[in-house]
């Protein structure tokens, strides 16, 4: 119950622009698929753009990573996104899991404009803000996403996760905005 008391917005990450209309990229990295998904905000509504994934099939982690980094600078070219969301990487038992997450989403950062703000988020913090719980399942986030974004079709578990990854950031974005406006 205490620790919102000691919340510093100041030291939660990059300076936001204090825009009404942008658009954000979420990205999920993964070894085999990257979700992604953009949403643009309007005020203090959100708007589903695009969702999908990278899928990276090739035999070698090399040309796996290389797929992830020229996919997501297409993806950044094609729809400029205004800030960009990325879940951190948890630690895991599986070693060897944890580090081709890493690189994968190493790949993924490497291909982010320099000038393009970068904001990290937890897991847990994703779930939390999308579904009310750090402990939702994979369907819960999907069922979400398609409820508050009012998308129809089915949207694959990764896509699913890269549209929370922006949206969390979103809401963050507008309650940082918001106390910076109350100061």
């Amino acid at each position: 119950m205490r620790s919102w008391r000691r919340f510093d917005p100041a030291a939660a990450g990059p300076r936001i622009k204090p825009v009404t209309d942008l658009r954000i990229l979420g990205l999920d990295p993964g070894s085999r698929r990257t979700g992604f998904g953009f949403i643009d905000c309007r005020g203090s509504e959100y708007v589903h753009v695009a969702n999908g994934c990278i899928n990276c099939v090739e035999d070698t982690m090399a040309s796996r990573l290389r797929r992830i980094f020229e996919g997501v600078q297409a993806l950044i070219e094609h729809h400029r996104p205004d800030e960009i969301a990325v879940e951190r990487v948890f630690v895991n038992r599986n070693v060897d899991s944890a580090l081709k997450l890493g690189q994968a989403r190493g790949a993924a950062l490497s291909a982010i404009p320099p000038d393009s703000p970068v904001f990290e988020y937890a897991p847990r913090a994703v779930k939390a803000a999308v579904v009310g719980s750090g402990a939702a399942d994979k369907r819960q986030v999907a069922h979400m996403m398609s409820v508050l974004l009012n998308i129809e079709q089915t949207i694959t578990s990764d896509a699913s996760d890269a549209l929370a990854i922006a949206l969390c950031h979103a809401q963050n974005r507008r309650v940082r905005l918001l106390s910076e406006l109350a100061r």
